[in-house]
């Protein structure tokens, strides 16, 4: 599958894997941005991606990020629908207790792309007995 992307930045890089077979591939901030201890910041990719119908992209955290430094994505996943082609931004939490700086050409994402199911809903009055039944939050123990 091929992907057509646009550069919208000087600094702008494609996604890229950092191993074969791997199911994520890095993005990469255009910008340097601060983020406060226990704030969120917006940081630029400078790219646009052209995702086919039937698929979705899927912006996940960088491990080594949150587990060295405490930082997150606010919405995790987040996803872009097929139709987006504006930039890519994500949005970042420092969960940490300093400052954090993002540097331009710093890993800051992980992007999967995913084929999605286009379901139809229908309405029904009943739905099928499982075993977890109503069990919502926190119903399956510690």
């Amino acid at each position: 599958m091929e992907l057509q992307v646009r550069l919208l930045h000087p600094d702008a890089r494609l996604p890229r894997r950092a191993h074969p077979g791997d199911a994520g591939s890095d993005l990469f901030a255009v910008e340097e941005v601060v983020i406060p201890a226990g704030e969120r910041r917006e940081v630029g990719i400078g790219i646009a991606l052209a995702i086919p119908p039937g698929y979705g992209g899927f912006v996940q955290p960088r491990s080594g990020l949150a587990f060295k430094h405490g930082i997150m994505l606010t919405n995790s996943p987040g996803l872009i629908d097929a139709g987006y082609r504006g930039e890519l931004r994500v949005s970042l939490y420092n969960s940490g207790a300093e400052a954090f700086t993002v540097s331009v050409g710093e890993r800051v994402a992980q992007l999967v792309i995913q084929r999605v199911e286009e379901p139809e809903f229908v309405p029904v009055d009943e739905l099928e007995d499982t075993s977890r039944g109503h069990g919502g939050f926190g119903s399956s123990g510690r």
